[in-house]
């Protein structure tokens, strides 16, 4: 399968989220490529892969730190499988874990104080309107809507959103919450509803035939000490606080932030029924998908210009952008007012147009 090369030059530091500098992922970024195909099976969800179907679906490649190779790779191995059919988009991911450990069974909520798995959908790829499912390995629940990313200071998530129709089922390969024995992980099966899918996508949902949908998945692990016959975080010796999580991915983010759905993998659907040697599609990066990113780079320079100006830069040699491709081949608009703007990128070979704005949504002249 071909590699997905895309060349980014970013240009401001990595730092925490809305301190002096704008955090942006700090090296080059390749996301992760996925080819889903269909089955034609009835999907027992029970939380293991015993239908010819999943066998036949290939892997995901193994998830990776959330910053990438600033990290070292995890020390356990985590994998997903996706499928769809009419009714659902399905997905199987094994979790290696050698003390499986849970505490919250209270729909919605954070899931991701204890160990879990998560995925996050942005349908049409804008970074607005996009969806997270996070599970525990008590199969304990916390779905949200996310409006908008929580980089641009709002209340953007709706908590009281649910999938409905939902099926998500975890299957234990060992004893949970017993530390007399060593464990090897768990399998969590998760089918969503399209019709759930469909409510923001602002596209179809089932997928059409190659088309691509951004995705990416999390799992948050913690560290852990054995107290009586379980477990509990393992804590700092100075503070008594406990240690920060890991964050592993599919494809990674560049930053520990997984709301940057800009940075998330792509998957793209076949109508063809998935067989054992149906993952040898190579994929590219079309030129609409290069130039969403010169157009996110230019947002996230007049997201730092903001921050030391209090206004947005009117023209790119006022934001001082160097562009990272040919300037011959764009016209480049930036419109403002004092609290927003709105930046026009024309592809002068392809004619098509894309738009951003100050909140980071980014459209395509369709989508008006």
């Amino acid at each position: 399968m071909k590699k997905i090369i895309i060349t980014l030059a970013f240009i401001i530091c990595l730092s925490a989220i809305f301190a002096e500098h704008f955090p942006v992922p700090a090296y080059q970024i390749t996301p992760k490529y996925y080819a889903c195909y269909r089955t034609a099976e009835k999907m027992e969800i029970d939380g293991q892969m015993n239908e010819p179907a999943w066998q036949k679906a290939h892997w995901t490649e193994p998830f990776a730190d959330i910053e990438g190779k600033l990290k070292p790779q995890p020390f356990y191995n985590t994998q997903v499988k996706m499928l769809y059919d009419d009714e659902y988009f399905y997905f199987y991911a094994y979790l290696e874990d050698k003390d499986l450990w849970a505490t919250l069974t209270e729909h919605d909520a954070v899931i991701f104080h204890d160990n879990d798995f998560e995925i996050f959908i942005d349908p049409d790829g804008d970074t607005h309107d996009y969806y997270e499912l996070e599970v525990n390995a008590f199969n304990t629940i916390w779905d949200l809507l996310v409006l908008k990313p929580y980089r641009d200071r709002a209340q953007v998530a709706v908590n009281a959103w649910d999938i409905k129709g939902l099926q998500c089922a975890v299957h234990l390969d060992g004893t949970i919450n017993d530390n007399s024995d060593e464990d090897r992980g768990w399998g969590v099966e998760i089918a969503i509803p399209w019709s759930v899918l469909a409510e923001c996508a602002h596209k179809p949902a089932p997928p059409k035939n190659e088309d691509i949908w951004r995705v990416n998945f999390s799992r948050v692990h913690y560290d852990l000490d054995k107290e009586g016959t379980g477990y509990q975080k393992r804590r700092d010796l100075q503070s008594g606080n406990p240690l920060p999580e890991y964050n592993w991915t599919w494809s990674p983010q560049g930053l520990i932030a997984m709301h940057y759905p800009e940075q998330w993998g792509y998957v793209q659907f076949f109508e063809q029924e998935v067989s054992e040697d149906a993952a040898e599609i190579g994929f590219q990066l079309n030129t609409k998908e290069l130039d969403k990113i010169l157009l996110r780079q230019i947002y996230y320079t007049q997201k730092q210009y903001f921050m030391n100006n209090k206004k947005y830069a009117k023209t790119l040699k006022e934001l001082n952008f160097d562009y990272p491709y040919q300037a011959k081949d764009y016209k480049i608009e930036i419109f403002t007012s004092p609290h927003t703007y709105e930046v026009i990128l024309t592809n002068k070979k392809t004619k098509e147009q894309l738009f951003i704005f100050q909140d980071g949504r980014l459209l395509e002249a369709i989508d008006f």
